[in-house]
């Protein structure tokens, strides 16, 4: 048996270390995925807590399908949860105008540190941070992102280009600022 069904089977059979050893195996992938929705650590912590909820509560559902399905299914919930908690908060706006934002040179990451660029796309507004995050990160369709949001297709798109120009000039800023 592999790890993970052993640790699918072990929470199953109801052995209580089995549930600590998995909050503790996923439970950081699970808050950065959180921290890259909803922007600050507070929220995410609210976030990654309601998902843990549910995750306890529906694990016995979970069919084991080879290694990378409790991880898979435990980022879906997540990814779902901060979801959720951004509706509740924000409401999502349907736009089909281009953004207005200069063309800036594509940026080069290499000399970017993971946690800079991370913080980058946390301080994204709301709507381009989601929109990017399901798009480039969770490889979310634009046509899927609209129905999860409630808005148009065209709005989905406007959104991610206007994240795109604005994390390439916050990378440029970063660059040039750093001498790198």
């Amino acid at each position: 048996m592999g790890t993970e069904e052993r640790l699918l089977h072990d929470i199953k059979a109801g052995k209580r270390e089995a549930s600590r050893n998995l909050y503790d195996r996923y439970s950081g992938v699970a808050m950065s995925v959180c921290l890259r929705y909803m922007g600050n650590e507070e929220d995410a912590r609210d976030v990654l807590q309601d998902a843990f909820v549910k995750i306890f509560t529906r694990i016995g559902e979970v069919r084991f399908n080879g290694e990378g399905t409790l991880k898979g299914w435990i980022l879906k919930v997540t990814v779902n949860e901060a979801l959720n908690a951004l509706r509740h908060r924000v409401r999502f706006s349907d736009t089909d105008e281009l953004p207005d934002v200069p063309e800036e040179e594509a940026p080069d990451v290499r000399n970017v540190p993971l946690e800079v660029l991370m913080q980058m796309i946390g301080d994204l507004p709301t709507g381009y941070r989601t929109v990017f995050n399901m798009f480039v990160l969770e490889q979310v369709s634009h046509k899927e992102i609209a129905s999860q949001l409630g808005i148009k297709v065209s709005s989905s798109a406007s959104q991610l280009l206007r994240a795109r120009k604005m994390l390439a000039h916050k990378i440029n800023e970063y660059v040039k600022r750093n001498g790198k």
